[in-house]
């Protein structure tokens, strides 16, 4: 895909926006504050395919970006007739054209380090200020100062490139070599999504004559203007309808509409769909904490989470764990976590499956993805794992060591590697 051809309107107002990865990771560092320059941790350079990778790194995750697409968006526009009396500096109070948020996988709650990071890479990649949290372009008429030197039909605007595209899973897992060894390498996994994300926002005025770059914000704009049928003579300075702009604008709002439509359509309930049966593995393992006596351990209650605890005579099989349905894909298990203990399936609740550090529970056994996790195993004699869920993509872990910590799930895993777990059978 080519590179966009720089805009030659004048920037106005502007949104914060981050342009590198090392930026990106500033801001995830700093809870999405800006960092001053000086102050910014130099980045670490992000594992690639194939790269060697460690046990640490079984329950971590990065971004691949693996299509992107940039389109000039109009998201805000009036057409504005100048008489010769009328030429100056004007106040031309716009209408929303089409609006942009900022989102990465399930939602456009930018709070993960895993997002961040993808968008980072994304403006990295191409080049462009991409926005890193979440925002939106104003869904509200705004106004735009502009300073009219010539008579004309203008079409004022502001405007931005639209970046989308979808990204996949980098995840360290076990690999056969050619000579039959096994080694740990980062591997694309099959967790994926979806991206969108905007530049810079400009502001700017152009007329039906002008001769602007094409696919350029200036020449989306133009786009916009009833060129064939402008102004007559007379017709008073101000505002004026344009047909195509507001055909441009009823098509933009259908689109919206079908994407909240069909996210309705397949909005998950608390309620999963019951499976008649689970075809479970004969053995039985816990999930220790690895060289630690604590190990994961399901709730009795059913508001509770599955917590760090020491096995002892009271655990009641609430610390023991099957493999159930499982498949294998390229070396990846995926599994549901039957618990002999209550009979319930770990799970993310889906009413905060959307959050990151959303707590692990167990719920009734059902057809549900929120129920399903990929393995990511250590080669052969090892027993390390990492854990991620196949709805969310989110790597499992634990915030700190200590008795009663619940089991929670990090968008990028645990970065000190506390989201690697041993798989001991007993």
């Amino acid at each position: 895909m080519t590179r966009p051809i720089r805009p030659v309107s004048r920037t106005g107002r502007s949104v914060v926006a981050v342009t590198a990865a090392a930026a990106a990771w500033a801001v995830a560092a700093a809870g999405f504050a800006a960092w001053p320059a000086a102050a910014a941790p130099a980045a670490t350079p992000a594992p690639r395919l194939g790269d060697t990778c460690t046990a640490a790194d079984l329950g971590k995750r990065h971004p691949i970006i693996k299509s992107t697409e940039v389109a000039p968006t109009i998201t805000h526009f009036k057409g504005w007739y100048v008489t010769q009396g009328s030429t100056g500096y004007q106040n031309v109070t716009t209408s929303t054209q089409t609006t942009i948020s900022v989102s990465v996988g399930l939602n456009g709650e930018i709070k993960g380090d895993f997002a961040v990071e993808a968008l980072g890479t994304v403006g990295a990649m191409l080049g462009l200020n991409v926005q890193v949290n979440y925002s939106s372009t104003s869904s509200e008429s705004t106004s735009v100062s502009w300073n009219f030197n010539d008579p004309g039909y203008y079409g004022v605007y502001k405007g931005t490139k639209k970046v989308t595209g979808t990204y996949g899973s980098l995840n360290c897992n076990r690999v056969q070599q050619g000579d039959g060894s096994w080694a740990l390498k980062w591997i694309e996994g099959p967790d994926s999504g979806s991206y969108t994300t905007y530049t810079t926002l400009e502001e700017g005025a152009v007329r039906c004559e002008d001769k602007v770059p094409a696919n350029s914000i200036m020449r989306k704009a133009q786009g916009l203007l009833d060129c064939e049928t402008p102004p007559r003579a007379g017709h008073a300075p101000g505002p004026v309808a344009s047909a195509k702009a507001t055909a441009a604008r009823n098509a933009a709002a259908m689109d919206t509409a079908k994407g909240a439509a069909g996210k309705a359509a397949t909005a998950r309930t608390s309620t999963p769909a019951t499976r008649a049966a689970l075809n479970c593995q004969p053995d039985v393992y816990r999930i220790h904490v690895p060289g630690k006596p604590l190990n994961w351990s399901a709730p009795l209650l059913a508001n509770d989470g599955i917590r760090l605890r020491e096995s002892n005579w009271t655990s009641a099989h609430l610390d023991n764990w099957r493999l159930c349905n499982v498949t294998e894909r390229n070396g990846v298990i995926e599994a549901s976590l039957w618990n002999w203990g209550n009979g319930g399936c770990a799970t993310i609740p889906a009413n905060i499956a959307n959050q990151e550090q959303a707590y692990l529970t167990t719920a009734p056994c059902g057809e549900d993805d929120l129920q399903r996790f990929y393995i990511y195993r250590d080669v052969p004699g090892g027993s390390k794992i990492g854990l991620q869920n196949k709805y969310t993509g989110s790597m499992l872990g634990h915030d700190r060591y200590a008795d009663g910590e619940l089991i929670r799930q990090y968008s990028s895993g645990r970065q000190d590697g506390t989201g690697t777990y041993d798989l001991v059978k007993v």
